[in-house]
């Protein structure tokens, strides 16, 4: 296929341009190289023959239009997005400008070139959201979300990618655009942008820095291999079914806590400091506004119908994570000095 990816150089994009390069599919990056984005994510498949990157930004619609002329996409992979909740706390404007109207462009630049195109039977537009969409969650592990769980965002961030989910599921039920959609849980692993708990977490813990937990670490979340997710994305765009959304989890539920200790048993082995533990480093810190309580997703509809489920435990994943880290020091530094990152975000006022 030819697939046309916004958002390719974060965190999750890059790993659907890598794993759809290496499956021959051809790739259009379309990028607008925020504060997040890295171009060495993507670096490995930067020479390919079935790679291409556009700087382009999606609140620009005369923009978009040019890409699809100029590249004809057979598909579309929509990840592009503003992402951090701290920051959304802040600095709301940004997230509705991107997430919802960059959003709207897209969903109108992809009808236009899909009406002057025929109405081509294999095109689609595949929109990628999350979970943060439906709230929160009790503590009884027999509750998850569904496709159909109701919709009850809690931040800034969260309530501006339900109102995308909204937007692309009436231009399916309105204009017949071919959409499918997918929410998934927490991502993890290489190429973290170092804003993020577990990268937060590891690289602190290397500097001897504290490693912060929001209120007493009993938030949950269900963890997600960024390559397995990157996988079950293809997975969706290929033979999803059209108007369809699939919640896409890791089955790796962890408190914020669990979590942090884990990868301080796992530095502390791969890593050790001089004396102690990096777990003597952990310091909780005052909550963030609206913190949801628990996440987590029933992902029986794409293992039913697709065939799909998670192949790294959070456990091995989390040891390729640290890995990754210890050995991509080059990475990782270049990024710390990009605007907020280190700072603590979204207190609230």
């Amino acid at each position: 296929m030819r697939l046309l990816v916004t958002g390719g150089a974060g965190f999750i994009g890059s790993a659907v341009v890598r794993l759809a390069v290496a499956r021959g599919h051809e790739v259009i990056n379309l990028d607008a190289l925020t504060y997040a984005a890295c171009l060495d994510n993507v670096a490995s498949v930067a020479t390919s023959p079935l790679y291409t990157f556009v700087q382009a930004d999606i609140r620009d619609r005369a923009a978009l239009d040019r890409v699809f002329e100029a590249h004809a996409p057979e598909a579309v992979m929509h990840l592009a997005a503003e992402s951090h909740v701290d920051r959304s706390i802040d600095g709301p404007g940004d997230f509705i400008e991107t997430n919802i109207t960059g959003t709207y462009n897209m969903l109108e630049a992809a009808r236009k070139y899909w009406l002057e195109q025929g109405r081509p039977e294999h095109f689609r537009f595949h929109h990628i959201s999350t979970d943060e969409v439906f709230g929160s969650l009790p503590a009884d592990p027999a509750v998850k979300f569904t496709e159909d769980t109701a919709y009850d965002p809690r931040s800034p961030y969260s309530a501006s990618k339900a109102s995308s989910d909204h937007l692309v599921r009436a231009w399916h039920e309105t204009y017949g655009l071919p959409v499918v959609l997918t929410n998934c849980s927490n991502n993890y692993g290489p190429y973290h942008f170092p804003e993020k708990l577990i990268p937060v977490i590891i690289l602190n813990a290397l500097a001897g820095q504290p490693l912060p937990i929001y209120g007493d670490g009993s938030n949950i979340r269900d963890w997600l291999y960024v390559e397995d997710h990157a996988d079950a994305l293809l997975l969706v765009v290929e033979k999803g079914e059209l108007g369809r959304s699939y919640n896409i989890g890791g089955e790796n539920e962890r408190s914020n806590l669990e979590l942090v200790q884990t990868l301080c048993t796992i530095l502390d082995r791969k890593r050790p400091k001089a004396a102690g533990s990096y777990a003597d480093q952990i310091t909780f810190v005052t909550d963030r506004p609206g913190h949801d309580a628990r996440y987590a997703i029933d992902p029986g509809r794409i293992r039913a119908e697709l065939g799909w489920r998670p192949s790294v435990t959070v456990e091995e994943g989390l040891e390729r994570t640290v890995d990754w880290y210890l050995a991509n020091e080059p990475w990782w530094r270049a990024l710390q000095d990009r605007h907020g990152v280190g700072q603590r975000l979204g207190v609230g006022t």
